[in-house]
């Protein structure tokens, strides 16, 4: 089966690593928070430095389109732009920025992705998303006391839904 799934369907726990979460970071304003986002992405090996530029700079041109809802983000940026593996990363600001988005700032979870094509990253997405729809499990993220913590809870989304194939 390994060999079949090949990441077609990674599940979020297997691109939401715990060397891919930080708690508590400090950031001036939503650059720095993307920045240190995509700084876990680029120490894990899953991005290069020039795709967090990029994730900058798509926001910059098109805006506040990467605040999904109250008080999360997800910047990303093209595959061309220097992923390298699949990845997302995690980032809970010790105070909330603003991104510019009228109803869903300020923003204190940032969720950076790096995906290799339009497909692999597909089910983790979707596990991340029932994850913040869920009230509950957004307020354990943000009272969270450790990285330990969020794995668990990263774990657990991903259990209840596995992945197919």
């Amino acid at each position: 089966m390994p060999a079949k799934r090949k990441g077609r369907d990674a599940v979020l726990k297997e691109v939401l690593g715990p060397e891919n979460i930080a708690l508590d970071v400090e950031a001036a304003d939503w650059q720095e928070a993307v920045r240190a986002a995509g700084t876990l992405l680029v120490k894990s090996g899953q991005a290069e430095t020039q795709y967090v530029d990029a994730m900058i700079r798509n926001a910059k041109e098109l805006g506040p389109y990467i605040v999904l809802g109250p008080g999360f983000a997800l910047p990303h940026a093209r595959p061309e732009d220097g992923v390298k593996a699949l990845g997302i990363s995690m980032v809970r600001l010790r105070r909330p920025v603003n991104f510019g988005h009228k109803e869903n700032d300020p923003v204190d979870l940032v969720f950076a992705l790096a995906a290799v094509d339009h497909e692999m990253h597909l089910k983790a997405l979707m596990q991340l998303s029932e994850l913040l729809g869920s009230e509950e499990a957004v307020q354990q993220l943000r009272s969270a006391p450790n990285v330990a913590a969020v794995v668990s809870l990263i774990d657990q989304v991903s259990a209840d839904h596995p992945a197919e194939g």
